[in-house]
């Protein structure tokens, strides 16, 4: 019972405050400092760069892909544990503890933490590529099997197991930021395995890891947004697409995610979310009513029907002859998901007290793999409908074959009505993706770096939504979307590491919980089911 007990620590108790901050010693300064280094470094350097950066990424997915898979399954297999068995009884905060927000407002806020940017960039594109190069060995002659197994391996890389990922950083750290009174950063998630080590040089490197994870995994959603917010106002208004351009992009909208930034999680985070959700749901809306109406409401139970038919093919990590996509998008994907997983984990976890454990993970996991599964179809299988019924090979010839996957969902809305509005808003969408992005990015590394507090100074906050920017910035300059990419996967691999030895600290943390859990006085209570 003594395992369970609160540990004696104070949040903030290792903070020092200098120059009217109040930050973690030593995770700031040390994140701060290399971050600070790598900048300058990339930026002085940017032909070695980019260089060095296409030859990792190759490296990494080519002699690690089998550990992203690995941990991509058991992150799945732990979840859905979690729903089925009694420690899902568990409710984050204790077994009075009421939600802090209502559905909608959750839903708004996992949504366009989770993935926002990446939807609108790859929507359109994936299930086309996926159509033209399919995996599993299925010959892309055959375009109806073809485009089924396409769209099918696009929901695959968005459905279940990125959500999963995120959904045990999350239930880690909520339940042991609300049920335990531990700081709210990721070292908290690995008490019952460390114990008080967790305070010292063990935990200030797991936090450190995750503040480069978030940086890194952030700055490749913010590059793809700027790619696609250019190609966009170029299609529409020729406004060239240079590195000047993104540059601008990101310096704008990284000062627009400063003011959400300053008014905090309630009247910034969650209103901007919000605001997400509904142009979101406008767009899609759009394209349902506008697109090919039948094939896609069809589409929605087929996809779902032939994504799980081929989950277990795809999800398997051995003996795969189609190294082509298990490399150059699977191993890609788990490794931006994780990097991302400290970032959205600690959002998720900040406005999800209340719930129950079984509740969190289910909506967690299938909510947004629901949401996923109509994105997709409807956006890549309007695409796909276009080649395959109207002939129109715009989307497949000008961004697949040449590879400007910037311009897919573009391509896309050129054949469709109002053209120009629709595009105008795709453009304004991944703004505001790109914004709620960067603040909450800014909020939670904030947190991590502030030794679990949720109340620093807002110059802090601000800080480390420059420095987003600017990493951003130094990996476009210094080789692109390659560079961002492979960024995302060298801080992914040892973070998956750390998340699979977070599964087991969980189910440790939460079997204890459900034979004994502590007042809000610090006593031991034995439950009685």
């Amino acid at each position: 019972m003594s395992d369970i007990k609160k540990p004696k620590y104070e949040v903030g108790q290792d903070n020092v405050e200098i120059f009217g901050l109040d930050v973690h010693n030593p995770v700031f300064f040390v994140s701060a400092f290399v971050v600070a280094a790598f900048v300058l470094f990339t930026l002085a350097f940017q032909s070695e760069a980019a260089e060095w950066f296409g030859a990792l990424r190759p490296w990494l997915t080519s002699n690690l892909d089998w550990v992203f898979m690995l941990a991509g399954n058991v992150f799945v297999l732990v979840c859905l544990f979690l729903i089925l068995t009694p420690l899902g009884k568990v409710r984050l905060g204790g077994p009075d503890a009421k939600p802090d927000f209502s559905y909608g407002g959750w839903f708004a806020m996992l949504f366009a933490a989770g993935m926002g940017i990446g939807l609108m960039f790859y929507g359109v594109l994936e299930p086309v590529y996926h159509m033209e190069n399919p995996p599993l060995g299925i010959d892309p002659a055959n375009q109806e099997l073809a485009s089924r197994v396409g769209i099918a391996a696009t929901i695959f890389h968005w459905g279940l197991h990125p959500w999963a990922i995120y959904a045990v950083v999350a239930l880690a750290l909520a339940f042991f930021s609300y049920n335990r009174g531990l700081p709210l950063s990721i070292r908290a998630a690995f008490y019952p395995l460390l114990g008080k080590a967790v305070f010292g040089w063990f935990g200030h490197l797991i936090d450190i890891l995750a503040v480069f994870a978030t940086l890194f995994g952030l700055a490749t959603s913010l590059g793809l947004g700027a790619e696609q917010a250019g190609a966009g106002l170029h299609y529409l208004f020729g406004i060239p697409v240079n590195n000047f351009t993104k540059i601008m992009l990101i310096l704008g909208i990284s000062a627009i995610a400063l003011t959400s930034v300053v008014a905090g999680l309630e009247a910034g985070v969650k209103r901007l979310s919000e605001i997400n959700m509904v142009i979101a749901f406008i767009l899609l809306a759009f394209i349902i009513i506008a697109g090919p109406t039948a094939a896609i409401m069809t589409g929605i139970w087929d996809n779902t029907l032939a994504y799980l038919e081929y989950l277990p093919a795809l999800s398997n990590p051995i003996g795969r002859e189609d190294e082509s996509f298990l490399h150059g998008w699977t191993t890609f994907y788990w490794a931006w998901w994780i990097s991302w997983s400290p970032f959205v984990g600690m959002f998720i976890a900040r406005v999800s007290r209340g719930r129950t454990v079984r509740e969190f993970i289910t909506c967690v996991l299938i909510i947004p793999t629901l949401v996923t599964i109509v994105w997709m179809s409807a956006f890549g299988g309007t695409a796909i409908d276009q080649i395959v019924s109207g002939g129109y090979m715009g989307v497949l010839k000008d961004t697949v074959q040449t590879w400007a996957p910037e311009l897919a969902l573009f391509k896309m809305l050129d054949i469709m009505p109002m053209t120009e509005i629709a595009s105008f808003i795709g453009i304004v969408l991944v703004i505001v993706f790109f914004v709620t992005s960067s603040d909450s990015g800014s909020l939670v590394i904030d947190t991590i770096t502030a030794g679990g507090k949720v109340d620093a100074p807002v110059r802090q906050r601000v800080f480390w939504c420059v420095i987003e920017g600017l990493i951003a910035i130094a990996l476009l300059l210094g080789g692109g979307l390659s560079s961002l990419q492979a960024a995302a996967i060298a801080t992914g691999f040892p973070f998956a590491v750390v998340l699979m030895l977070m599964c087991v600290s969980i189910i440790k943390g939460l079997a204890q919980e459900r034979k004994y859990h502590v007042d809000e006085r610090g006593q031991i209570v034995e439950e009685n089911a």
